[in-house]
């Protein structure tokens, strides 16, 4: 699948299909996107409709949710799991994204990712620097971007999970 850089060339982000190499992920991103295949529908992407957050309870204070807000292509907070909440040091629900994090308007790599995952309907996987605001201790992520579809094809809701790390390595 083809690549597209997010910031630099060590923080390229990827489209996810089967032929790319998931053996680097955190063991967290992994059932993640099992999960997502699991629930997706034949021939089609998955909507809220077929989440079940119970089925992911330990991943959940590391899920993320944004509405697809259209025509505008605006991205709004639907839910943010509680160790996000803490790292960014607010709730962050309801909030328009752009206007929680800046970067994304003055960075038009992160944007391009959110778009190409929404136009695309395919997920995108990245490890890198950390590009929004977070605790200062918080330097590295791996994160996930899983599109839903209530329809099973237009996206409307994008559902990320977020691993990050400190600059030593653990895991936060």
């Amino acid at each position: 699948m083809e690549q597209r850089p997010a910031h630099s060339k060590a923080d390229a982000w990827f489209f996810v299909d089967e032929k790319l190499d998931r053996s680097g992920w955190h063991p967290l991103i992994q059932d993640m996107y099992a999960y997502w295949q699991l629930i997706a529908p034949a021939g089609g992407l998955p909507g809220r409709q077929h989440f079940d957050p119970l089925h992911i309870s330990p991943l959940m204070s590391r899920v993320w949710m944004l509405d697809v807000v259209r025509p505008e292509m605006r991205f709004r907070y639907r839910l943010a799991g509680t160790r996000e909440v803490q790292t960014l040091g607010l709730d962050p629900t309801g909030k328009w994204f752009d206007e929680v994090h800046p970067a994304f308007l003055r960075n038009p790599g992160i944007a391009e990712r959110y778009l190409r995952t929404v136009e695309a309907g395919v997920p995108t996987y990245r490890h890198g620097n950390v590009m929004f605001v977070h605790d200062k201790y918080h330097q590295l992520v791996q994160n996930l971007v899983l599109p839903f579809a209530k329809d099973g094809r237009t996206v409307d809701m994008l559902m990320i999970l977020s691993v990050l790390f400190r600059s030593n390595g653990t895991v936060v």
